[in-house]
């Protein structure tokens, strides 16, 4: 009686998670302390939208460089690291155009979600800083221990195991680093060694025994937000000149499409979505219910995945491409169970009972399914480790290939690939763990065990 009764309520749980996980995903939670807005839960309005939509900045850059022969592949290298750093911080509606002959970097980019003054020199002001990182004896930059990529290979933001209050970067060194290392720490034991961005000194720890193993630490950063910035810079790479701003080419770019489009195509989004649905119910009934429901949660988890939503995951911006991936997402959220579906209709007409047409109809569109879906989801990951940020963990998987190509960092693509990817990945728990547990659940109440409303003949 107990099993009964638990598989019974399963539906309304999962239900109800997913109704919580909607609400939150689109409304969040917030409060208002006077003109002060505290954000709880981040919720749909936090998303990042882009430049068509919000607006934005742009920029001229320029090499803070006189009288120094400034070539191409300079002006390439510049380029490729602004973009990469653009990316690490998931705005991925942007536009970098590089003018050889002026030795000019102009690059566009949309406001975040929460940016209400447009400080358009404060949002520029990180892209064009050299981000030289350099381990030097003691507390001047006369006696260069490490520097930049040639002697450290990679970053990571981490906190202290020992007080995980402080927040700290640990850094993984080339083998011509860790040597170098090695030789430092020796020669200043017991002394200072200090670490440096550009020309600005972070910390400068005491070295109490020599570092054999590759690896450093850095500390007194803040917080945990500035310790991964200074980790994506780093693993960013230096630029090969300071930028400057030219400030009277500093404008703030007009939204060409603004909020109005944007409530037109939420508009058009419920109601296609609200039309699927309805299609789904007329033809599958309670198959198409449970359908719906699923494909809710898989759009709520989609939103929630880019709004910041989840601690873990930083807010992303959306950009076209980006909901053309939510949009083809949701078309193989329909798919999935579509096939399922169809799949418990035919168990029906080899003439099985509910339970056994439920149970076979979802073990025979597994294959189908997940074919479907993994295939996608390879798709979505090659897009995103050949267009996005070459430190990412996808695109070292992929340099060995990619390199062969040069540099290939495209935001669009890469927020079109991300979008398709969790999409995806939520299709697979909603529309065939969720939708499975919800239709076996609903199937043991009271008066829905007739087969017809599942797509078999009515008893008796």
């Amino acid at each position: 009686m107990k099993s009964t009764t638990s598989r019974k309520s399963t539906f309304f749980v999962i239900l109800a998670l997913i109704l919580a996980l909607t609400y939150l995903a689109f409304f969040g939670i917030e409060n208002y302390y006077g003109d002060i807005r505290q954000v709880y839960v981040k919720g749909a309005n936090d998303i990042r939208w882009g430049i068509d939509i919000r607006g934005g900045v742009e920029a001229v850059f320029s090499p803070d460089k006189q009288d120094v022969e400034i070539t191409s592949e300079d002006m390439d290298s510049a380029k490729a690291i602004i973009e990469t750093r653009l990316v690490n911080n998931n705005i991925t509606d942007y536009e970098v155009y590089t003018d050889n002959f002026n030795h000019q970097i102009i690059v566009r980019f949309p406001w975040a979600a929460d940016e209400s003054d447009f400080d358009a020199q404060k949002a520029v002001q990180e892209l064009g800083e050299t981000a030289m990182l350099t381990f030097c004896g003691n507390q001047t930059q006369t006696d260069v221990i490490l520097k930049g990529a040639a002697d450290i290979k990679s970053a990571q933001a981490g906190v202290d195991p020992e007080n995980p209050t402080v927040p700290l970067v640990l850094l993984e060194l080339t083998d011509a680093g860790k040597a170098k290392f090695a030789a430092g720490t020796q020669k200043y034991l017991g002394q200072q060694i200090s670490i440096w961005m550009d020309e600005t000194m972070i910390s400068a720890p005491t070295v109490n025994n020599v570092i054999t193993e590759g690896v450093a630490t850095i500390t007194g950063i803040g917080s945990a937000e500035e310790a991964k910035d200074l980790a994506d810079k780093i693993n960013a790479g230096s630029l090969p000149f300071a930028l400057t701003v030219d400030e009277s080419k500093l404008q703030i770019i007009s939204p060409s499409l603004g909020s109005d489009a944007l409530k037109v195509m939420v508009i058009a989004g419920a109601i296609a979505f609200g039309i699927v649905c309805l299609i789904m119910i007329t033809r599958y009934r309670v198959n198409g219910v449970v359908a719906s429901i699923a494909l809710l949660g898989q759009l709520a988890g989609s939103i929630a995945c880019i709004s910041g939503f989840f601690p873990a995951v930083s807010s992303f911006t959306l950009t076209i491409p980006g909901i053309a991936g939510i949009i083809l997402s949701i078309g193989v959220g329909v798919d999935c169970n579509v096939i399922a579906a169809e799949r418990i209709r035919d168990e029906f007409r080899r003439g099985k009972p509910l339970d056994a047409a439920i149970n076979s109809g979802f073990k025979n569109s597994l294959s189908a399914i997940i074919d479907g879906n993994v295939t996608i989801v390879i798709v979505a990951i090659v897009l995103m480790g050949a267009f996005g940020s070459p430190d990412s963990f996808l695109a070292k998987i992929f340099s060995p290939v990619m390199s062969l190509f040069g540099t290939s960092i495209t935001g669009s693509i890469y927020s079109f690939g991300y979008t398709l990817l969790i999409g995806v990945i939520f299709n697979l728990i909603m529309g065939v763990l969720a939708s499975k547990l919800m239709l076996k659940s609903i199937s043991q109440l009271k008066g829905m065990r007739n087969p017809a409303l599942y797509g078999g003949k009515k008893n008796g």
